[in-house]
């Protein structure tokens, strides 16, 4: 049975329906989105599907080249998953977006913890130190893809170990790259920022808006 398109800034679907497929189950990017006005129809991973297969690292490879590979095969499956629900004949004129955002610590990509353990030994390895963040974005207009990377660098301040036990038993860690939302919390220890905050949190604003102008969407300002 083919899904419906589910909006995600409107409660009447036919007064103001969506512009885009947003294939991702964050809600930051959600809420993202929503602050440029985009409305958006979600495109989530079936009950058959593995999308943390898709987040494996390969032997030796590097940050740069992982996050865009990895959102390029989210933009493939998201693809393949429209085709599936809709058939040739669905909402193919929305784009479908893409991102995924990793953590680097030198030359060591910090994905997401399996266990309050490694969300502590992570956040332990981060404290006092600067690290990047990879955020890649790709958009699919049915006809093109259009993708970009935005590189950023977080300086964390020294982390007492009590701060760091009371972050981890609030659960917040777990299903974040580094083990951290910079929305969060750990907010507070966070000394500089390079770059767009946006694409900290999960989607660069500037660099998305662009990619989505080129695609055809119609941004509110």
């Amino acid at each position: 049975m083919k899904r419906s398109p589910a909006p995600a800034s409107a409660s009447d679907p036919a007064q103001n329906p969506a512009q885009i497929w947003l294939a991702s189950q964050s809600p930051r990017r959600l809420q993202l989105l929503d602050q440029l006005g985009v409305r958006c129809a979600l495109l989530l991973p079936l009950p058959d599907e593995d999308p943390e297969a898709l987040e494996v690292v390969r032997p030796s490879e590097p940050a740069q080249a992982y996050v865009q590979r990895v959102t390029l095969a989210k933009m493939k499956a998201a693809r393949v998953r429209h085709a599936r629900l809709y058939g040739p004949h669905g909402p193919s004129s929305l784009p479908i977006v893409c991102a995924d955002t990793t953590v680097v610590l030198g030359r060591r990509i910090l994905g997401k913890p399996a266990d309050a353990v490694e969300a502590h030994r992570m956040l332990q390895s981060l404290s006092g130190r600067t690290h990047r963040v990879m955020t890649a974005v790709a958009v699919h207009d049915g006809r093109r893809l259009r993708s970009t990377l935005v590189v950023s660098r977080v300086r964390m301040a020294p982390l007492p170990e009590s701060v760091i036990a009371a972050y981890v038993a609030s659960g917040e860690p777990l299903g974040k790259a580094g083990a951290y939302a910079i929305q969060g919390a750990l907010a507070a220890w966070i000394a500089h920022i390079e770059g767009s905050h946006s694409a900290i949190v999960g989607l660069p604003l500037f660099e998305t808006s662009q990619l989505l102008r080129a695609s055809g969407v119609v941004l509110r300002i």
